[in-house]
């Protein structure tokens, strides 16, 4: 989806951190803010559905992450690294407090930096983001560098995406010298998947806001795991969806119906 679909209030645009440039959706609004957070190869563009089924009672705000749709590469795909593009986020919105939502490893960004700076956040919502991420065997991710990087026109890079295709080529990107380019550089996306893993639990259940945990049937959160974040973090509810790991884009009227029901709680 490209930005010329979004709606008439929603405004791209971007801040500067250490020259760096962090790229942001608002979809606008005067409405509480909530701040949402994607996952791997991926961008914020994602939550487009979720923002217009939310209505004027909420203002959503999704950033590209570093390395990825219109934010640029960063030296390194680090936990801090992460955290610290949230707060700066925040800070150039002058946002005191915001509901924190995230989907996969934008569900750790969000948990994590919800442990590190809680006075930040009134609720978090968790769509898809396992608490234990060890890396047994190849890394998931290991088949972006396998994928061309850049070619001449927007059907010879589609074409050589292969099965890989349907996932990225509504989302290539046009550099300036006219050679059409992933929305991502695959090593970074490798390195960003090998940063992420470890056992995350105590950055869970540190802290003590309202949560909402969503899962999927065919998702990555086993069922014993799901059990044991709703039982050591009070006040956390889980809803499991009918659908896979891509809950917001898969099934984005349960997912949105499910947001807005714990929204309305709080």
């Amino acid at each position: 989806m490209s930005d010329s679909t979004l709606g008439n209030h929603t405004v791209r645009s971007e801040l500067s951190i250490g020259g760096r440039r962090l790229s942001y959706l608002d979809f606008g609004g005067d409405g509480r803010p909530l701040v949402a957070l994607h996952g791997h190869i991926s961008e914020g563009v994602m939550f487009t559905h979720l923002a217009g089924a939310l209505g004027p009672e909420w203002r959503l705000i999704a950033p590209d992450q570093r390395g990825q749709g219109e934010s640029e590469r960063a030296d390194d795909y680090t936990r801090e690294g992460y955290l610290a593009d949230v707060r700066a986020l925040l800070d150039h919105l002058a946002l005191d407090r915001v509901v924190l939502l995230g989907h996969s490893m934008g569900a750790v960004n969000a948990y994590q930096f919800t442990a590190r700076h809680p006075e930040r956040v009134s609720a978090l919502i968790n769509v898809e983001g396992p608490v234990e991420l060890e890396l047994d065997g190849p890394n998931p991710l290991a088949f972006l560098l396998d994928l061309p990087r850049r070619a001449a026109t927007r059907e010879e890079l589609a074409a050589g995406l292969g099965p890989a295709g349907s996932q990225f080529s509504d989302r290539l990107r046009q550099s300036p010298d006219g050679s059409w380019r992933l929305p991502f550089h695959p090593d970074d996306m490798f390195r960003s998947e090998e940063e992420v893993h470890g056992d995350y639990w105590d950055d869970w259940t540190s802290s003590s806001c309202p949560a909402l945990l969503i899962h999927g049937t065919k998702g990555y959160v086993p069922a014993a795991e799901v059990r044991g974040m709703v039982d050591r973090r009070p006040g956390t509810v889980a809803v499991q969806l009918d659908g896979d790991h891509l809950l917001p884009t898969g099934v984005p009227e349960t997912f949105a119906a499910a947001v807005r029901d714990f929204l309305a709680t709080l």
